[in-house]
């Protein structure tokens, strides 16, 4: 993700606290080479994961990764459908309907 693309408050956070911005940073690097899952699929199951906690930004932060790595919107709305049954249908439509935000903006 290119750095005009991040949220203002992750930016904020990184200016006034270097090593964490880093640290965050090289923890997702470090966890994506560990095994042998593709970087698409990995943004996928952190999308999946942040609906799953209703984390808005993150959702919005993993839908744009995940299309940067070659996933399709169907792929990506796939995910967040497949969640119905675990994690409920208002939980899942708070998150299709933060998938939109992306989606429909691009």
């Amino acid at each position: 993700m290119t750095k005009a693309k991040l949220p203002k408050v992750y930016t904020s956070i990184r200016k006034r606290y270097k090593g964490l911005g880093d640290a965050i940073e090289n923890l997702g690097r470090t966890t994506r080479t560990l095994g042998p899952v593709d970087e698409k699929t990995s943004h996928l199951v952190q999308l999946a994961a942040a609906a799953a906690i209703r984390s808005e930004g993150a959702v919005h932060s993993h839908v744009k990764r995940a299309l940067e790595a070659g996933a399709t919107e169907d792929e990506v709305y796939h995910t967040v459908i497949l969640l119905t049954s675990t994690i409920g249908f208002p939980a899942v439509s708070a998150a299709v309907s933060w998938v939109d935000d992306i989606i429909r903006k691009e």
